[in-house]
């Protein structure tokens, strides 16, 4: 069971980012404020459930939850600032996208950029040790997922409903047949012998 709060009585919304190791499409950001009672056995890091276990748990959380919120950020908006600078921007977004404004915000990871006046602490595989973390763990990863099946239609050839802009050798292997296009991360190594940016 993972943890429910870091300090009782305060209003803590768990954050996390997914695809900020994709060759292609946004980085997501989900922040989750969860009530203190709330109980699930099958909540965890999003990376260690099934796909299935994800989409059942989205409408648990969104149900259950405080207030929740997703923050996207372009691939246009990676490519001038950075993915770390991005996902941070994600966070920020999500965090705005909450209907009540959090006392401590609980980042997944080593590093954040300080938002508002919002004080946080940073937990190394948060998603693995609290509720709220991995919540938006799963928020994240649900709605990027949608997102790349959305893309794929448009762009089958490089089978995102597969790899969701992940690299992939499928991946890779259509960009280096089709080139890139205007979801992919320009800034990116998107091929293993690329030289230059595209």
């Amino acid at each position: 069971m993972l943890q429910a709060y870091l300090e009782k009585g305060r209003i803590e919304a768990g954050c996390d980012e997914a695809g900020r190791g994709c060759l292609a499409g946004p980085v997501f950001a989900g922040a989750v404020i969860l009530p203190e009672d709330f109980v699930s056995e099958m909540l965890d890091d999003s990376k260690k459930l099934s796909e299935k276990h994800r989409y059942e748990l989205r409408p648990i959380i969104e149900e259950n939850a405080i207030a929740w919120g997703i923050g996207i950020v372009s691939e246009e908006e990676i490519d001038k600032i950075n993915i770390l600078q991005a996902s941070f921007l994600a966070m920020h977004r999500a965090v705005d996208n909450l209907k009540i404004k959090p006392e401590h915000l609980l980042i997944d990871g080593n590093r954040f950029k300080a938002y508002k006046d919002i004080p946080y602490t940073t937990i190394v595989k948060g998603d693995g040790k609290m509720l709220s973390i991995a919540a938006a763990s799963i928020l994240a990863k649900t709605y990027r997922d949608d997102f790349m099946n959305k893309i794929d239609k448009e762009f089958p050839m490089y089978k995102w409903k597969d790899n969701k802009g992940y690299p992939s050798v499928a991946h890779r292997k259509a960009i280096e047949e089709f080139g890139p296009c205007h979801y992919h991360r320009k800034t990116f190594r998107l091929l293993n012998t690329q030289l230059s940016i595209f």
